[in-house]
């Protein structure tokens, strides 16, 4: 990758994310799904890891995603759909490892979210976001390996980075990278960003334009 193509890409979705982003369904069950249209890319995460501010950031939107201190908040697939004939979603998954919920809600939360990563043809890529302060938990293993055997290809995200001294920050990065190693539809690169000071968003925004150069 050169200079040039990155500098293109960074400008590309710098572009796409300017335009008009809308909020266009909500699916509480996987019956209620809107039908597959262009390509999709989720988000998904621990509770309270940032996803809502991540897509906000994105986006340059306050309000687009609802943010939330209550962790859990989100118990449905959120779509959002971009500018006119882009065929681009994203798509805001409900958090996980939320242990003060009650657990048949987690059971229902985590069933969603498991049948929707099996079967959505349209879905090009999850981000899987992970705290810059604490780095994988058991919990977020979980899902990889559940992203593993759908053969869905995933790309980790740490957030909050803002939060995080450099050389925690690095190590953090290591740490998680040579976790990644060990899965099979794991992107072999982390993207370190901050919703706060919008560090790292052009990059994950080009990323997104990548794939969306690679379907076309």
């Amino acid at each position: 990758m050169t200079a040039d193509t990155d500098a293109k890409l960074i400008e590309q979705g710098r572009k796409l994310f300017a335009g008009d982003w809308q909020f266009i369904w909500a699916s509480p069950s996987i019956e209620t799904l809107p039908p597959m249209a262009g390509m999709e890319v989720a988000f998904a995460g621990r509770s309270n890891v940032g996803k809502s501010s991540l897509i906000n950031a994105l986006t340059g939107r306050n309000a687009l995603a609802r943010t939330s201190h209550t962790p859990g908040r989100t118990q449905e697939l959120i779509f959002f759909e971009g500018p006119d004939k882009a065929g681009f979603r994203l798509v805001d998954m409900p958090g996980y490892g939320y242990a003060s919920a009650p657990k048949a809600k987690v059971a229902s939360w985590t069933a969603l979210i498991h049948k929707f990563l099996q079967g959505r043809s349209s879905l090009a890529r999850v981000y899987v976001l992970i705290d810059a302060r604490h780095g994988i938990k058991d919990v977020d293993l979980d899902v990889l390996n559940t992203l593993d055997k759908s053969a869905v290809s995933y790309q980790v995200v740490l957030t909050k980075a803002d939060q995080v001294k450099p050389a925690a920050l690095e190590a953090c990065t290591e740490a998680t990278l040579a976790a990644l190693a060990k899965h099979p539809a794991a992107f072999p690169e982390v993207l370190v960003t901050s919703s706060r000071t919008g560090a790292g968003m052009a990059e994950l925004r080009a990323a997104m334009v990548r794939l969306l150069e690679e379907r076309s």
